[in-house]
């Protein structure tokens, strides 16, 4: 088994989070990972990426090779694009549905989603909103991870512990509230 997934998004938006999560999850189940990680122009708002390998047998290389990736997890919708030509053709692309317009010619919202559902397998997420239903609009992240969780080849239960872990230290209601971002994005 392996598993590819490029994460992306805009600095501040929790990519590397993101990572972290799902890395942390996989090892505990003893899987293979690799990561690369790319923080771009994050303190202005340019993009972020971050390339994930998650197998049962070892990695090469901590870069995806284009065409091979088989998730792009994207915490901005034209972020999602930017990074088409490493999905594989049966690849999904999980997205957030909120636009982060920091550029003065951001394309038609509308064109954007156009051109993500014709790549033949997408979810595009309400983040935003989950995570304000969940306790906190910082959780749109792991919304994120809950919607692509049938996906990843992690179990649930494994990734609740990897939040846990991640926040538990910094304060006990950040766990609860990822958690709860995490189940409602599942149910999307």
């Amino acid at each position: 088994m392996k598993y590819d997934i490029l994460l992306a998004g805009v600095g501040g938006q929790g990519v590397l989070s993101i990572a972290a999560v799902i890395a942390s999850a996989a090892m505990t189940e003893g899987l293979q990972v690799r990561q690369s990680e790319v923080h771009g122009m994050s303190q202005r708002g340019g993009g972020v990426q971050a390339h994930l390998r998650i197998s049962d047998t070892t990695i090469a290389s901590d870069l995806i090779p284009r065409g091979k990736a088989d998730m792009i997890l994207s915490m901005e919708p034209l972020e999602s694009l930017r990074y088409l030509e490493w999905l594989s053709p049966s690849g999904i692309i999980v997205t957030n549905a909120e636009a982060f317009v920091n550029i003065p010619n951001y394309p038609d919202l509308g064109q954007v989603y156009k051109t993500i559902e014709a790549t033949g397998s997408s979810r595009i997420v309400k983040s935003a909103e989950l995570a304000r239903e969940a306790g906190n609009l910082k959780a749109e992240n792991m919304v994120l991870i809950g919607a692509a969780l049938e996906k990843i080849p992690v179990s649930k239960t494994t990734i609740i512990n990897a939040i846990k872990e991640r926040f538990g230290k910094k304060d006990p209601k950040l766990v609860d509230i990822n958690i709860a971002a995490l189940e409602l994005g599942a149910k999307k």
